[in-house]
């Protein structure tokens, strides 16, 4: 099941709107037979696994990171290849939380004859695929934050110089990131301050780059700006307010920007739980928000950030620079937010930390 889970891991930010589910096939204490959901979401890790095997998947024992899938998509289900290839076993980690399946891949499998255990490495399971859980139950996409600071929580100095703060290896890192999540997300002032491009651009991925994201309710977004000028090869989708300026949409449209509108907050400015909604609804499992401090702020005030990445540089900068994130209105300790830490990692010089963020 360790195999299988690792399987699982490779899937991350190329598989949606599906899980990421690994699968090794075991038969008279031999790996027959290894897969995982391919690009795109098809094939399933089972089937995937099973073509590999071939026919020395009879007779054997199939570890399954997620309960096969028991319904008929775009292709049969996963329950009915492993029954027409013979597997006499399946361990999965956990039961599919899609109501479409929900125990029903199980259940078909024990009626059919085959044994079936449930739970082995759940938790590991559960945390891998955390985000297409959320989307299911809570239809919303799990939300990474990542940060880039000093030691004194500064991403910039007080003149608005920021490159870099962090090394060479932490930025690597922060690619990596890109590349398992579904999509990246900025919001528009961080657009017009960095003209970033968003893209993976580590050696051998460069093809993984994530979905682009920009928050814009003031749709300030320069048409010529590299993530308009780049839509057409790395989609980019873009919030905005449902009275938005006609010709600043035409412009970017035909950038091949996707906009989309949703409802503004008392406050006037983006709903952010309708954005994540409406991610939610694309299909979108697992999304990194990379700035800037007025967004990290408001979905940390929300309650809608689920796991912090906080790369960390051994420097100083101080009281005038410019805050990671932006006043979240505590005013006494009980009303701060709580992290579990979930690792760190030294890269070079820097470090980063890793947290799991408390439901509100």
């Amino acid at each position: 099941m360790a195999v299988a889970l690792r399987l699982a891991e490779r899937g991350l930010g190329s598989v949606w709107p599906n899980p990421a589910v690994g699968c090794v096939l075991v038969r008279d204490g031999r790996v027959v037979g290894r897969g995982w959901t391919q690009p795109g979401g098809r094939p399933h890790g089972e089937v995937e696994a099973l073509r590999r095997a071939g026919d020395a998947a009879l007779g054997a024992t199939a570890y399954v990171s997620l309960e096969p899938c028991a319904h008929y998509g775009r292709t049969p289900p996963c329950t009915m290849a492993l029954l027409q290839a013979g597997v006499r076993r399946v361990v999965a980690a956990m039961v599919d939380p899609d109501p479409r399946v929900d125990g029903r891949g199980i259940e078909q499998l024990r009626q059919a004859g085959v044994e079936v255990a449930v739970g082995l490495g759940r938790a590991e399971a559960e945390a891998i695929n955390a985000g297409f859980i959320l989307r299911v139950r809570a239809n919303r996409p799990l939300v990474t934050l990542k940060l880039a600071t000093s030691l004194d929580g500064r991403i910039a100095t007080h003149s608005g110089e920021s490159q870099w703060i962090t090394g060479e290896e932490a930025r690597a890192r922060g690619h990596l990131l890109r590349r398992t999540h579904d999509a990246v997300m900025i919001g528009s002032g961080t657009a017009l301050a960095d003209d970033p491009s968003l893209t993976c651009r580590l050696p051998g991925l460069e093809d993984r780059s994530p979905m682009r994201i920009v928050l814009d309710g003031r749709l300030r977004l320069d048409p010529r700006s590299k993530l308009a000028a780049s839509a057409h090869g790395v989609p980019t989708w873009l919030f905005t307010r449902a009275d938005a300026a006609p010709r600043k949409l035409a412009a970017l449209r035909e950038r091949g920007v996707d906009v989309i509108h949703v409802a503004v907050d008392k406050d006037g400015r983006l709903d952010l739980r309708q954005v994540l909604a409406a991610l939610a609804a694309r299909g979108i499992t697992r999304v990194l928000v990379e700035g800037g401090a007025e967004l990290a702020g408001a979905l940390l005030r929300a309650r809608l950030i689920d796991r912090l990445a906080w790369f960390q540089a051994p420097m100083v900068i101080g009281g005038d620079g410019r805050a990671a994130i932006s006043a979240l209105g505590v005013e006494t300790l009980a009303e701060a937010l709580v992290l579990d830490s979930a690792g760190s990692a030294l890269l070079a010089r820097d470090r980063l930390q890793s947290y799991i963020i408390k439901a509100g």
